[in-house]
């Protein structure tokens, strides 16, 4: 049903007592989108709008959330066919913020394809997904740098959620080349997700951008479960200037342990929250939803959900998978637009 289906939302955070008006764009895919299952509709406060409400705060500005996002699209589909083809709406002069996501479907082509094979397992197709991510992030990159308005204070791009990390700790139906034996999907799966997380945070250190570390977002708890001293969300993210292999030995040995599935969130030992909505790929999100879909666009403004944001973070920054991608993109707004 998201199969490249369009689902383009453009909604004002409309704060009392200012006139000003600046513009978040955000490109991406089904994440961005709000995607719930329907092609209809989609969430009204997904990342990209939650990030615009921790903006408004901040500036006492109004804040256009412009979400150009297309469902089920590759990577090289979004690049090619939201970021190029609808430049302009990063061109606008009150833009201040451009971001983007893209990858997640390429990953999980990859990963439905190995799934289904038999005989000896092909690791090709893994191989194509991490290499088109590679390709099309820098390319995104290197064209927002080229053609989004001049005054934008922030770029960021945000890296990938493991979704189905449980369901996946199962054995292959197809065979290890080298042993001869199945193998776990999840052992198979993770160091291919950490190799695109790691050039997707790399590039962006390069090119100018800043990398929302989704993945240790929802995957690590908000507490320090092993003992070494640090909050598991904070351990596994991404080190700017860290080599690949570093990177990828944390999260697939040295810190493995603290991975958890998304689905239960640890706030606190005693304590969870559910970030996947029941298609166990999408992030959950509180609040309405608006029309996107098959009927083309929504266009709307209303308040703030919360006009005052305490020590940066709403009451529910850490109660849904929406709420908390967005919370994290906040963490790097200027102060001043």
């Amino acid at each position: 049903m998201a199969s490249t289906l369009n689902q383009n939302v453009s909604w004002t955070i409309d704060r009392p007592g200012t006139a000003t008006l600046y513009r978040l764009v955000a490109y991406g895919d089904s994440i961005f989108a709000g995607y719930h299952g329907s092609t209809l509709s989609a969430a009204k406060y997904s990342a990209p709008t939650v990030e615009a409400e921790y903006l408004s705060a901040l500036w006492n500005a109004r804040i256009e959330s412009v979400r150009r996002t297309k469902s089920g699209a590759l990577a090289e589909d979004v690049f090619k066919n939201k970021i190029v083809a609808e430049r302009a709406y990063m061109q606008a002069s009150n833009t201040r913020v451009v971001a983007f996501e893209m990858c997640g479907n390429d990953g999980l082509q990859a990963r439905a394809s190995f799934k289904r094979q038999s005989g000896s397992c092909d690791d090709s197709g893994l191989m194509v997904a991490e290499n088109a991510c590679r390709t099309y992030v820098g390319a995104a990159m290197d064209y927002i740098n080229a053609y989004a308005y001049s005054g934008v204070k922030l770029k960021l791009v945000a890296n990938l959620h493991y979704p189905g990390y449980a369901a996946d700790n199962v054995m292959s139906s197809c065979k290890d080349p080298a042993t001869g034996r199945p193998v776990n999907m999840q052992d198979k799966f993770l160091p291919s997700l950490a190799r695109i997380n790691f050039a997707m945070c790399d590039l962006a250190r390069r090119k100018g951008f800043v990398c929302v570390d989704n993945f240790a977002q929802y995957m690590g708890a908000d507490y320090d479960s092993n003992g070494d001293g640090r909050i598991d969300a904070e351990a596994l993210r991404y080190v700017p200037g860290e080599s690949e292999a570093s990177y990828v030995t944390r999260i697939t040995r040295t810190l493995r342990s603290t991975l958890r599935d998304a689905n239960r969130h640890f706030a606190t030992p005693s304590s969870s929250y559910d970030y996947i909505q029941s298609d166990d790929t999408h992030p959950t999100y509180t609040g309405d939803t608006v029309n996107a879909g098959l009927f083309g666009s929504t266009s709307g403004a209303g308040a703030p959900r919360y006009y005052t944001v305490v020590y940066g973070k709403n009451p529910v920054w850490n109660q849904y998978g929406h709420e908390r991608m967005g919370w994290a993109g906040s963490a790097f707004h200027p102060g001043t637009p």
